[in-house]
């Protein structure tokens, strides 16, 4: 959860923001793991699976907390389902080397896109949580052939004002996710749990309504802001628009 509290610095604001685990366990049978150097010289761990046949890639900005190691099980499920993933770690996070910072996993997300040097028009990037803020950012400077984001926010500061009223304040402009997805000309998957008790569902909402056609919303009955992508139902849409937008159709 993002926490925000009076007269904190923007260096202590990051270490509220972030919730980094450096335990990461071996990557799962099948899964590559691969090593990626930032334009700042930061050293990323990511995990890469390809099944046969697939010709669409997901480049997955996974939440702010955690690593890669917690997102097997998806990532195996979507590779199940012929996708191509791409799952990498934000600086500081697992075994990737740095601290995170806005700035920071912005400079992450164009890595890991650059080290695929595939064809864009194959390429979907998908987010949940705050990865959907750094996928947004993404999207505005690297071509995709769609964009996928899961319970994601508008703003930083909209969630820091659900959880903490008027001193959400102080998250001041960071992750502006509303502002960005006026400039995504792609189509657009947004999905969210309608009973998310950290990104609350209505912003979700307010999310897809600044999105440019063609979107598509997908409510999920019952998830939470964690359980999400438990939902075969959501991983099953997520490969169908990954797939025809990416070409694989």
């Amino acid at each position: 959860m993002v926490a925000v509290v009076a007269g904190c610095s923007l260096v202590s604001l990051d270490r509220l923001v972030f919730f980094p685990d450096p335990d990461v366990p071996a990557p799962p049978p099948g899964v590559e793991e691969r090593w990626i150097t930032t334009a700042d010289g930061v050293r990323l761990n990511a995990w890469w699976v390809s099944p046969p046949g697939a010709t669409t890639t997901l480049v997955w900005s996974h939440g702010n907390a955690g690593n890669i190691g917690g997102r097997a099980a998806v990532l195996l499920a979507l590779a199940g389902r012929g996708l191509a993933v791409l799952a990498y770690d934000y600086r500081g996070f697992g075994r990737s080397g740095g601290q995170p910072s806005e700035d920071g996993v912005y400079r992450d997300a164009e890595a890991a896109y650059d080290s695929l040097g595939g064809p864009a028009e194959r390429v979907v990037c998908f987010g949940e949580s705050l990865g959907g803020a750094v996928t947004l950012h993404l999207a505005t400077v690297r071509p995709c052939a769609a964009v996928v984001l899961v319970s994601t926010f508008t703003s930083l500061r909209d969630v820091a004002r659900f959880h903490y009223g008027p001193a959400g304040l102080l998250a001041g402009r960071r992750f502006d996710s509303l502002a960005r997805i006026a400039r995504v000309r792609v189509p657009v998957l947004i999905a969210h749990g309608d009973r998310d008790e950290v990104v609350p569902f209505a912003l979700g909402e307010r999310l897809f309504a600044a999105a440019n056609e063609p979107r598509r919303f997908l409510r999920v009955p019952g998830a939470h802001h964690n359980d999400v992508l438990a939902s075969a139902e959501l991983l099953d849409a997520i490969a169908e628009f990954a797939r025809t937008r990416g070409g694989g159709a």
